[in-house]
């Protein structure tokens, strides 16, 4: 029996979680039996995962900041990180297959002592112009991707800088770090690889008061959203399941 990989979610609103399984399952080729999908926000990390019994991990995006002090976070938003991060040590040593997207790539550089935060480098909602790096027309995960690519963005914290051990695959002007690997196997982006318009315009309308924008820009934002050409970016989590499905 094939091995899942396990997605770990941590979007508190059903809308936007449920919108999101169901677009990683769609844009990485999955089906419900092939993945194990826990909602943090609803459920602990199990303590039966056994990373031997997996073919990868895939960390959703999700509202929380790594970045914001420890007061600042809510009850839900302490526990997900705590859980999300108590995963990483064990991941990072084996160099396991792991994908974080956007909310991801924050724990992958706390979890490196990396610098994570909002000085610099935020992108509102939106779509950034990304370009492959040197190193990234190499990677196994950018193969089928054209070397400029738009893609969905919508972040307040950001990598800094390049975390020790760590690549960089993709850049953008506003925001250097879009894509990054740490040794050979572990990948964040800070993209949404499989954001689709619709997909994005479901999470204008669930997160309109949370920040991103002002809330009676709702509107504009998803006919920007729909209008937009992103494509691309869904090869990475194509070629992340085709790598390393087991």
């Amino acid at each position: 029996m094939a091995r899942p990989f396990l997605i770990l979610q941590l979007r508190p609103e059903t809308e936007a979680s449920d919108d999101e399984f169901a677009a990683i399952l769609r844009k990485g080729g999955l089906t419900a039996d092939q993945v194990r999908r826990v909602r943090l926000d609803q459920t602990p990390l199990p303590t039966d995962i056994d990373l031997d019994e997996l073919s990868g991990v895939i960390v959703g995006g999700g509202p929380g900041c790594v970045s914001d002090a420890p007061e600042e976070k809510s009850e839900a938003e302490a526990r997900i990180e705590a859980a999300v991060l108590s995963i990483m040590p064990q991941i990072t040593s084996r160099d396991f297959p792991y994908l974080g997207c956007c909310y991801g790539i924050g724990i992958l550089g706390k979890h490196l002592g990396g610098d994570v935060s909002k000085a610099a480098f935020g992108e509102p909602v939106g779509t950034s112009h990304c370009e492959v790096t040197t190193e990234g027309r190499a990677d196994p995960l950018l193969m089928g991707l054209p070397e400029r690519f738009d893609a969905f963005v919508g972040h307040k914290e950001a990598l800094q800088a390049l975390p020790e051990g760590c690549v960089q695959l993709i850049r953008s002007d506003p925001c250097p770090y879009q894509m990054v690997r740490y040794r050979e196997n572990v990948y964040a982006t800070q993209f949404h690889p499989e954001a689709d318009s619709e997909g994005f315009v479901t999470r204008i309308g669930v997160y309109k008061h949370r920040g991103y924008f002002p809330p009676e820009e709702a509107e504009t934002m998803a006919a920007m959203a729909r209008a937009a050409d992103v494509h691309a970016p869904e090869k990475v989590l194509r070629n992340f399941v085709k790598r390393y499905a087991r």
